[in-house]
């Protein structure tokens, strides 16, 4: 460090920048877990170093991370790091402009909705839309396709979604219909619940570590979540479970992912988000912090037995209020979850245009379509 800011003297006027500060710059132990170690002595002397620097000096030092969370706030005081630029995620006008950029550099096929696609592409970074881009290329170069099409496109962001198809992976017809039961549960409650998000896509094919997925787009960028969106959340989370409850009679190991998240969700809205009937609008304890060697020892809870015994309850009330809500859905509408089922076992994937036209044919019920579920 001392070296590099001496080098930085010398070669004045210049810029002095720091990649991936938090590295270096991450909040020290405070006597947790010893305070001598080579990163902190790292950090002091970086301290020490900018505190030297005048404005006449000539050097502007920089410094970028994206866990601004973790830094030490001995960094962020008035005279170092006192002025802060945050570079969000893109927007959909920004994720447009970035897809343009990158789609200069190959031949595009003029059916190509590059806003469509900036649509479909919420929380993706601009070297996440760059990688859209290549894989769509590589999916063209693939098929000896001169110009890179919609479908390329597609696929690109299903890859990127939902991780790379096995399509070589052989499964029993006992477990692929369950896949498609399970999915199916998912996927029927998207048309039912008012918040939920539309559904993008289902599949039975395996993906990444999934045997299926049902995947949902946003129809806009959103910065904030309701109540009843979470709820929602919470009770699509339990579509697989009931639909393999009510079809078969018990469940299989399929719904853990589904759980987890279920709970997670649930247990923020009781500690975090004050969303709890039981509890009131308060909340409890903090949000995950950096975990630091020995701060564990001097942690004390900032609860009661009562009240995590509280807080437990209040979680297991919304997670069966949600499942419950899940059963009467699923269960009322059991031709349409019969009807996907057995979609899926034949094509495959559905997409939402796909299950829309597949309930407009006739073939499953369209009981209490249009009403406030919906």
């Amino acid at each position: 460090v001392r070296d590099l800011f001496e080098q930085g003297r010398k070669n004045a006027p210049c810029i002095i920048f720091i990649d991936e500060l938090d590295a270096v710059g991450r909040t020290r132990g405070a006597g947790y877990g010893g305070g001598h170690d080579e990163r902190e002595q790292t950090l002091n002397q970086m301290l020490v170093e900018m505190d030297g620097f005048e404005t006449k000096d000539g050097v502007i030092i920089l410094a970028a991370t994206n866990r601004p969370d973790v830094l030490d706030p001995a960094l962020l005081r008035p005279g170092r790091f006192d002025r802060q630029v945050v570079v969000a995620m893109p927007d959909i006008r920004e994720r447009e402009a970035i897809l343009r950029i990158h789609a200069s550099k190959i031949p595009l096929d003029e059916s190509v909705d590059l806003k469509r696609f900036a649509r479909a592409t919420p929380g993706m970074s601009g070297a996440d839309l760059a990688n859209l881009v290549n894989e769509a290329a590589l999916f063209a170069a693939q098929k000896d396709n001169p110009t890179v099409e919609s479908q390329d496109f597609e696929e690109a962001r299903d890859k990127l979604l939902m991780g790379v198809a096995r399509k070589s992976m052989v499964m029993p017809e006992k477990d692929r219909r369950m896949t498609a039961v399970h999915e199916s549960g998912h996927a029927l409650l998207h048309y039912h619940l008012k918040n939920a998000d539309p559904l993008h896509k289902v599949t039975i094919i395996p993906r990444g570590q999934a045997l299926g997925l049902a995947i949902s787009l946003p129809e806009y960028d959103s910065y904030s979540r309701t109540r009843g969106w979470l709820r929602d959340r919470i009770c699509i989370n339990f579509g697989g479970y009931v639909a393999e409850k009510l079809v078969y009679g018990e469940t299989t190991t399929g719904t853990k992912v589904d759980l987890q998240q279920a709970t997670e969700i649930a247990r923020k809205m009781t500690t975090q988000y004050g969303m709890s009937d039981d509890l009131g609008v308060v909340t409890y304890g903090k949000e995950d912090e950096p975990i630091f060697v020995g701060k564990e020892i001097a942690r004390h809870k900032e609860y009661s037995e009562n009240t995590a015994n509280n807080i437990d309850s209040a979680v297991k009330r919304i997670l069966d209020e949600a499942r419950q809500e899940a059963e009467r859905i699923i269960t009322a509408h059991r031709k349409e979850l019969d009807c996907l089922t057995e979609a899926l076992l034949e094509r495959e994937t559905l997409d939402d245009g796909d299950i829309r036209e597949l309930f407009a044919s006739g073939n499953a019920s369209k009981t209490d379509h249009g009403t406030e579920e919906k």
